[in-house]
């Protein structure tokens, strides 16, 4: 069993609905609905994974923001700090792509209640009592001037109640242009512990250059992240650094792996990698994120904070929806080394 180690999440939990299989979208006139959101997903991992999870967010008072609750509420996720106002929650539509035709979403969230938060509206004293780590993303502050502060208010609430903070830049291209987000995410980036990014991340939210990756060729080299990781080190005063590596090959197949800088030792661990089959890589960011929460949060070393984090990540990528429905027990079992696949009897 893990510890009961209390983590607390911010953000916009939204309707996701989607076409059967791999329709396009309307091909057929049936859409599955289901819930997801960055930080909603990271909570849902860290419930499964044993921790007491927190989730903070506002949602409409009416029957589809009920069905968000019942929905993390399924799922192990603690609701007492979900607030109840504003008109509405957000939509996205999500395509899921195969072979050479990449994968889509279309977002409809303008107006959503999340975006209706301001400074004062929480009161983050009694929801970070006794908390040991708080997550957050870029997505957040993105969608608004009102709950980009309440976002900056909650990461110094975090700070001074003593947790561990972690910060998923996670640029949406969609929300915001580069400008806006590096005004709003470079402050924020230098109020926490660990920064999660991939390169185009940390180009758009901070504003530097990652050398050396061809993303649309499918070509990353581990080791060139090396220097970008320090340079955020050195600039934001964070204390670690990770960077997810992905592979595009197709809307099909990945590789996935991941690297880690310390601040504090100059350790630089390298993830495993691996050859992903994808089912649903919507929300592998995010297990990715709550993986390495869970690895540090429990006092694992940087390596096997990393190692179990690109597992997690590699086995909610095979899973249907935005949330990670594996224990800790199947992602160590894969970062040990089990790939093959086999039928567990």
């Amino acid at each position: 069993m893990s510890p009961a180690v209390k983590c607390v999440t911010f953000g916009e939990i939204m309707l996701r609905l989607s076409p059967p299989g791999f329709e396009r979208l309307f091909q057929s006139p049936v859409l599955q609905a289901t819930f997801g959101g960055g930080e909603a997903n990271v909570a849902v991992s860290l419930a499964q994974f044993g921790f007491e999870s927190y989730y903070v967010t506002r949602v409409p008072a009416n029957p589809i923001g009920d069905g968000a609750v019942r929905a993390l509420r399924a799922e192990g996720v603690r609701t007492d700090f979900v607030q109840r106002g504003g008109s509405r929650l957000g939509i996205y539509f999500a395509e899921t792509g195969a072979s050479q035709r990449a994968s889509t979403v279309v977002y409809d969230r303008a107006g959503a209640s999340v975006a209706t938060v301001k400074a004062g509206d929480i009161p983050w004293a009694g929801v970070l009592a006794g908390a040991a780590w708080f997550h957050t993303t870029g997505i957040t502050p993105a969608l608004g001037p009102a709950v980009a502060d309440a976002t900056r208010e909650a990461l110094g609430a975090a700070r001074a109640a003593g947790a561990r903070i972690s910060l998923d830049l996670n640029y949406r291209a969609k929300l915001w242009g580069t400008d806006r987000a590096r005004a709003v995410m470079r402050p924020l980036a230098s109020m926490v512990d660990v920064i999660i990014a991939n390169e185009e991340d940390i180009q758009a939210c901070l504003g530097l250059e990652v050398h050396g990756a061809d993303v649309t060729a499918g070509r990353l080299d581990p080791a060139g992240y090396r220097d970008v990781a320090e340079r955020v080190v050195r600039e934001f005063g964070v204390k670690q650094v990770a960077i997810t590596l992905r592979e595009s090959y197709s809307a099909s197949r990945n590789g996935w792996s991941a690297v880690l800088y310390d601040g504090a030792t100059g350790g630089f661990c390298e993830g495993p990698r691996y050859d992903v089959t994808l089912v649903d890589r919507i929300g592998g960011g995010d297990s990715f994120a709550a993986g390495l929460i869970y690895g540090l949060a429990t006092g694992r070393t940087p390596e096997s904070a990393l190692r179990f984090a690109v597992a997690a990540s590699a086995l909610k990528q095979t899973i249907p929806g935005d949330f990670n429905r594996a224990s800790a027990a199947e992602v160590d079992r894969l970062a040990l080394g089990d790939q093959s696949g086999r039928v567990q009897r």
